[in-house]
């Protein structure tokens, strides 16, 4: 009858397992939410949008004409001697002296434009840095988001177990004395719960760890705890031999925003190697002068062109450092376009490793396993079987379900992996 009690009670916590309420605050979210939250919420996306804004006004400011200035004075002409009366001039502090002046300065060789573009050049560059950061934070959102749900599966599968052996605990601490049990086996049984619930313990905090990155990104509260739902038949579906692998590189060379990260970064550098060549070009100052009295004669009007002489400062080491900088971002862009390929083909090998390993896994192996619990137990009943046999079939089927949920998640990763380095979104589970 005990070891009936027994089997009956592990079938009752296999059903509560199942249908156990999640936290009041728990959040279940499917990809789809997951990703519209993240779009609407994530600080980090808006700070980026801010940096956009700003960029795009510095295009504004470059095509701003530098500002004329204009200069007045007035003041009274102070005669000490008069020649012709040899007596202080009759009107001493009446007279008035009047002057203005109007300059504009004119930009030479083309600095003006050579702005212009360098400003949009940083527009393009901010634009890419936020795409960049949106398929960084995508790539994040999505692995943490399947991770937990495998991970989930996997703790299940110890709730379970665990759930079972106390309650074997419990009843072998009833019938403890009366000898229909030996001591031995009650040590074992335990020593299995206490390892089962240490791994189970560390299972959970590795889960804790991965719901706090996806809550930063997904901006919720600390309290929310995530139950992603994942489309079980969508992500049976994924196949690596859905796309070419020229497919896969074409759309990593257009679409990789940290390869246009690159590659905006080298023409930035050399629009700001032309633009300091211009520097060493003296700019042009264009003026118009009035003097009423203060010159040779009365009412001059002058027309004046000024500029500086370049003949210590030519802006030499200005130019000389931006031309390295320029073979610099050469030298990191090529390295980047030389990364590409090696990505794509990496992580497509990889998913048809993953994919394969997955499709050799007997569709019912799950559920046998979970049959021949059943068997196990009953074989334990009739003493078929030693509380060691017993104990390692828990064990087995604790770490084939691991593996099982390992192999599927590291399937799935490897077509995120694909999704990340050709920058579009091929595969969507």
């Amino acid at each position: 009858m005990l070891q009936k009690s027994f089997v009956l009670l592990f079938f009752i916590f296999l059903f509560l397992a199942g249908n156990a309420q999640m936290p009041a605050d728990t959040a279940n979210i499917t990809l789809p939410q997951a990703e519209k939250i993240f779009l609407d919420s994530n600080l980090q996306l808006l700070a980026q949008r801010y940096n956009i804004d700003a960029q795009k006004a510095l295009i504004i400011q470059a095509r701003l004409w530098p500002n004329p200035n204009l200069s007045l004075s007035r003041g009274p002409v102070i005669p000490i001697y008069d020649p012709e009366s040899e007596f202080p001039h009759s009107n001493f502090f009446l007279n008035s002296e009047n002057a203005a002046g109007i300059s504009q300065l004119i930009l030479l060789a083309g600095k003006r434009n050579k702005q212009i573009k360098l400003a949009r050049a940083n527009a393009e560059l901010a634009e890419f840095q936020f795409f960049d950061l949106l398929r960084t934070l995508k790539y994040s959102l999505r692995t943490d988001f399947f991770n937990i749900y495998y991970l989930q599966q996997s703790a299940k599968v110890y709730d379970v177990e665990i759930r079972a052996l106390e309650q074997i605990v419990n009843a072998f601490a009833e019938q403890q004395g009366k000898g229909y049990i030996s001591e031995k086996e009650v040590i074992r049984i335990r020593a299995q719960l206490y390892s089962f619930r240490n791994e189970y313990n560390d299972l959970i905090n590795q889960i804790n760890d991965l719901q706090s990155e996806l809550r930063l990104v997904l901006q919720l509260r600390p309290t929310v705890y995530i139950n992603p739902l994942a489309d079980s038949i969508n992500l049976k579906s994924l196949d690596p031999d859905k796309y070419s692998f020229n497919t896969l590189i074409d759309s990593a060379y257009n679409n990789r925003t940290d390869l246009q990260i690159a590659r905006t970064n080298t023409v930035i550098n050399k629009l700001t190697y032309s633009y300091q060549k211009a520097l060493a070009v003296p700019d042009l100052t264009a003026s118009f002068s009035y003097d009423k009295q203060g010159s040779y004669t009365t009412n001059f009007n002058a027309l004046g062109l000024s500029m500086d002489l370049p003949f210590f400062n030519r802006n030499q080491g200005n130019i000389k450092s931006s031309r390295s900088m320029v073979d610099y971002a050469t030298a990191l862009q090529k390295t980047a376009e030389a990364t590409v390929a090696e990505n794509v083909a990496r992580s497509l090998q990889k998913a048809y490793a993953q994919n394969k390993l997955y499709q050799s896994i007997d569709p019912s192996f799950s559920g046998d396993f979970e049959r021949l619990m059943n068997e196990v137990l009953i074989n334990y009943e009739k003493r078929n079987i030693s509380i060691l046999d017993f104990l390692d079939f828990y064990d087995s089927y604790k770490e084939n379900m691991l593996q099982l949920n390992t192999i599927q998640f590291n399937r799935v990763s490897a077509f995120e992996d694909i999704n990340y380095y050709t920058g579009t979104e091929f595969f969507y589970p």
